[in-house]
């Protein structure tokens, strides 16, 4: 299976904040790489950079073959780009921007119109196929910028937070999509800010903050970093709330991450057995407990166990800063 996405030592600044600090990016063909972190750690500086939308300062990147700053032009034959926001226009029907897609990259009229028909039916836009564009919904939208992407039958394809702002039954259904993408050949590189979803989609991971490269593997990988389950508790009195952290903290060995404005705490453990000791010690102390679980963890617990700080804290450190105050400031996530 030969590479369809490299990039190896990828920089980019703007003005005095590195966007990009030498980065290495890999995915095999007919796979989904999945690019993980909060806003600002640079995921769609590095989606710009690799479809040929922003020139790298530093480092090297090629797709399907293609070097992306010598060979922009045939990049740009072999790829597909799904932005944050839908790029579609309110004006013209569903079939109609597809039709236009297609037009513009050299189709017939006919051709174009059969491929659109064909993704109309694919996407599930059939019952509004002749609407215009502006009556859709959030997540026919997405489906239709997404079914816009793939006109041209890319062989690389990259989705850039393709779920943000959808509802459960939508997020599904984008999943759904990108899975036949797959199974059809299409290699894929996703980012996202939820590790659900790269749990779900992704066969490999990188994981960027502020920039860098923090962990790569495979979703199992990932949580044996920041251990494979975690025990999160409700206590029963908002004041017990810190103590329930410290006593998690001595159970695990590690610390335990306080939720203030949920009223939760929760910790990383190698064992589930553990569950039952907890139990033991928050008797033992007096602390009641209203909710008391096992469960996978999360892009907050990640981000702690990896960089020691929260992946919320690096969006914060990402956003501008005020005028006239002095602070690091990300111009692009």
């Amino acid at each position: 299976m030969s590479i369809a996405i490299q990039a190896k030592g990828l920089a980019k600044s703007f003005g005095p904040t590195r966007a990009l600090d030498g980065i290495d990016l890999e995915a095999r063909e007919g796979t989904v790489l999945g690019l993980l972190g909060p806003n600002g750690s640079g995921k769609t500086t590095a989606v710009r950079i690799l479809s040929t939308l922003l020139m790298a300062d530093g480092g090297q990147a090629a797709v399907a073959g293609y070097d992306v700053a010598r060979q922009a032009a045939d990049v740009r034959t072999v790829i597909g780009l799904t932005g944050q926001f839908a790029a579609v226009d309110g004006h013209l029907t569903g079939l109609e921007q597809l039709e236009m897609i297609g037009r513009l990259l050299d189709m017939s009229k006919a051709d174009a119109r059969r491929r659109g028909q064909e993704l109309i039916e694919r996407f599930d836009l059939a019952g509004a196929d002749k609407r215009q564009i502006k009556t859709y919904s959030g997540g026919m939208r997405r489906r239709l910028d997404l079914a816009a992407s793939i006109v041209g039958r890319p062989r690389v394809l990259f989705l850039d937070e393709p779920t943000t702002g959808l509802d459960p039954r939508s997020r599904l259904e984008m999943w759904a999509i990108v899975r036949e993408l797959v199974a059809d050949g299409t290699t894929i590189l996703l980012t996202t800010q939820y590790l659900d979803e790269a749990d779900r989609l992704a066969d490999r991971i990188t994981v960027l903050d502020l920039g860098k490269v923090i962990a790569v593997g495979t979703s199992d990988d990932l949580k044996r970093q920041v251990g494979g389950q975690f025990i999160e508790l409700r206590p029963a009195e908002a004041a017990d709330l810190d103590k329930a952290g410290t006593l998690l903290g001595e159970l695990a060995g590690n610390p335990a991450i306080v939720h203030r404005d949920a009223g939760r705490a929760s910790v990383a453990v190698d064992d589930p057995a553990l569950l039952a000791e907890a139990v033991r010690r928050f008797d033992d102390a007096g602390v009641a407990v209203d909710e008391l679980a096992l469960r996978r963890p999360s892009l907050d617990e990640v981000f702690l166990q990896l960089t020691g700080h929260r992946a919320a804290d690096s969006e914060e450190q990402a956003k501008p800063a005020p005028k006239g105050r002095r602070g690091r400031r990300r111009n692009d996530a």
